[in-house]
């Protein structure tokens, strides 16, 4: 069932003339022998940005559709709102079947003439959506790079999941391959197009953008010289077991509405957690750095309990009792094993947003593809052999969590993952311990450091957002400040190509289009501390310790 191709991306056969260097190469070194003249084949040119053009193009298990090429300024791509201050650049949409089975679609912009800096960016998705992240392709595009992006092998509702039934091809794709099964050929497309291949190739991607990257880190180590992962959903069957847990934890039994803790008194809760644990760091800003240490020593939900009636400010008896759920995760009932880490303390007011309808976020994950019945019954979850039921049939075609990456440190490629701790979907502290089992395999923190880095941004939803400082150049939140100690792709192109490792990045708190405050995010597991002299506001006054 599990047969997805894990070989690299087999290099581009060469285009137009190409196909005669390696024999004119050799004539001419027999005829160098015989004192005959001979002359140096003559450089491959750039093709236009055309179908007809770039049909000679040499593409593994991919097909060209179309090559479009589009003036500078803005673009508005099919379905999606405008991008705008993009250079002129040639558009080329494809399609991949790495199996019978399978079909993703893909675009490649490419910057014309010397706006492209000879380098290329795979951009990753979001949720189980076939949408492309035009906003990633847009943004890396600005700085240069040629820039890909492809739907994950599926095509149609955003939100259904019904094309994995049946299909396990389909969702190998989805969760581990249609990265891999685009680069290759994205790659010889670039290549054929300038009349030189890209010099570096990175990813970008957060949320299931960054289950792809740690795909890509496990499974396929040689297709890029550095990959950013924000907000990694790499252990997706357990994540999805949360949001189930979620969901079952918040309605009276056997029932799907009403939710017994609402959006509002969820936000209560984040108020209050913060008030009590803000200035443990030193700092007063309105952001828990670390949840961790906001303990139950510091911060009880219990204490929000009404003494007498509800009320907006204070929680009922079975509001605190499904906090307290929550707070613990799902654990496997039998051996009382953690399933998946219960959200932090400050991450409750975006609980509403991942703990359901009328069904349980991802329902479908269950219902089409573990179980295949379209009447299952949520509160019926056995969580220990319903789990081991889904870890045999789904997790081995999705999940991306295995910690031995030391092919990838041998190719010499670099990560950066980025993480909020205040993030309600993807948990921070499943992040971390995925990070903990790498340094464990590597034997060392230096080990570790020397390719793989994670930084912890307080205050920080998913992927962007949230009452911290959480403009880096991450996903949803462009540095006001466009340089390596500001930005997280270009840190990893200086981390790439000088072996400068990015100690510390500066993020900004952006209000209103101005920054109002600037802090450093350190490399986990160091953290941001205020030297005690100089504003607050400004990472100048603040060490990674």
């Amino acid at each position: 069932m599990n047969s997805f191709d894990s070989r690299p991306p087999r290099r581009r056969r060469r285009h137009g003339l190409g196909f005669l260097v390696a024999p004119l190469a050799g004539l001419g070194l027999l005829a160098a022998c015989g004192g005959g003249d001979s002359a140096p084949p003559a450089a491959a040119a750039p093709l236009a940005c055309d179908a007809t053009a770039l049909a000679s193009v040499g593409l593994r298990d991919a097909a060209l559709l179309s090559a479009t090429p589009l003036p500078a300024g803005s673009y508005t791509p099919p379905g999606a709102g405008p991008q705008a201050n993009l250079p002129a650049f040639c558009r080329m949409t494809a399609r991949a079947t790495p199996t019978a089975d399978s079909l993703i679609h893909f675009e490649v912009w490419v910057p014309s003439g010397t706006a492209w800096n000879g380098k290329m960016v795979v951009t990753g998705n979001g949720g189980y959506s076939p949408s492309l992240n035009y906003g990633d392709m847009a943004y890396a595009m600005r700085q240069g790079y040629a820039v890909v992006g492809g739907d994950t092998g599926h095509q149609g509702d955003p939100n259904a999941m019904y094309w994995g039934v049946s299909h396990p091809e389909k969702i190998v794709d989805w969760g581990t391959r249609s990265i891999h099964a685009i680069t290759g050929p994205a790659r010889s497309l670039v290549g054929a197009l300038a009349a030189r291949d890209p010099s570096r190739a990175y990813y970008y991607g957060c949320s299931t953008g960054g289950h792809q990257a740690y795909a890509q880190i496990q499974r396929y180590p040689a297709d890029f010289d550095g990959v950013i992962a924000g907000a990694p959903g790499n252990n997706r069957t357990r994540l999805n077991v949360e949001f189930l847990h979620r969901f079952l934890s918040n309605r009276a039994t056997g029932t799907n509405s009403p939710v017994i803790l609402t959006p509002a008194k969820a936000t209560l809760i984040t108020q209050r957690a913060v008030a009590a644990c803000d200035a443990l760091d030193g700092v007063s800003d309105g952001v828990i750095n670390d949840p961790r240490a906001c303990d139950a020593t510091r911060f009880d939900v219990g204490a929000l309990q009404c003494a007498g009636a509800d009320d907006a400010s204070c929680l009922t008896a079975e509001q605190v009792e499904v906090a307290r759920r929550i707070y613990e995760g799902p654990r496997n009932r039998r051996t009382g094993a953690q399933i998946y880490p219960g959200l932090p303390v400050g991450s409750e007011a975006g609980w509403p947003g991942y703990w359901g309808g009328s069904e349980p976020v991802r329902a479908d994950y269950w219902r089409l593809w573990v179980f295949e019945n379209p009447q299952w019954n949520w509160w019926t979850f056995d969580y220990d052999r319903d789990l081991a039921f889904a870890d045999a049939k789904i997790s081995p075609l999705v999940d991306q969590t295995n910690a031995d990456i030391a092919a990838f440190k041998a190719r010499g490629a670099k990560a950066i993952v980025y993480q909020g701790w205040q993030d309600p979907v993807v948990n921070a502290l499943d992040t971390i311990a995925y990070y903990d089992r790498v340094r464990t395999l590597q034997g060392s923190q230096a080990e570790t450091d020397a390719f793989f880095r994670l930084f912890m941004v307080p205050g920080m939803g998913h992927c962007s957002g949230g009452s911290g400082a959480t403009h880096f150049g991450n996903q949803g939140g462009p540095s006001p400040t466009p340089s390596a100690d500001h930005d997280v792709l270009m840190a990893l192109d200086r981390w790439v190509e000088t072996g400068a490792a990015p100690d510390r990045l500066i993020a900004s708190r952006v209000v209103g289009g101005a920054t109002v405050r600037t802090r450093p995010l350190c490399p986990h597991p160091q953290v941001a501390t205020y030297s005690g002299t100089g504003s607050t506001d400004d990472a100048a006054s603040f060490t990674c310790q």
